[in-house]
């Protein structure tokens, strides 16, 4: 199946605007991120803290602070991998839009 130029020029101008809703989007996974980083990364301190006060033994703290702010983290992760996909996803639709530059080039030869 020949594709004309039309058709070729048409799918990057479409891969184009998936990009640019991809970079928007890819910003707000960034954001949220940060975020799920920055909010576990305080609970964190406040629980280790907090175990210090109460006079836990200091080798338990770091594992049981851990485990007391387990959703926070849950969140964090679930951010970081909502980031990653994205980024992976705006990369594939990057890889794309090579290739069908590429096919113009080849077919704007011919």
């Amino acid at each position: 199946m020949a594709l004309d130029m039309q058709d070729i020029g048409q799918a990057i101008f479409e891969t184009a605007k998936r990009i640019e809703k991809g970079t928007n989007e890819l910003y707000k996974y960034a954001k949220a991120y940060a975020e799920a980083e920055r909010e576990y990364r305080l609970a964190l301190a406040k629980e280790i803290v907090k175990l210090k006060d109460e006079k836990m033994q200091a080798t338990l703290i770091p594992d049981v602070a851990r485990g007391n702010v387990a959703e926070q983290k849950y969140k964090r992760d679930l951010a970081e991998v909502s980031y990653k996909t994205a980024r992976d996803m705006l990369e594939g639709l990057m890889a794309e839009m090579s290739g069908l530059q590429t096919i113009y080039k080849k077919q704007s030869e011919v």
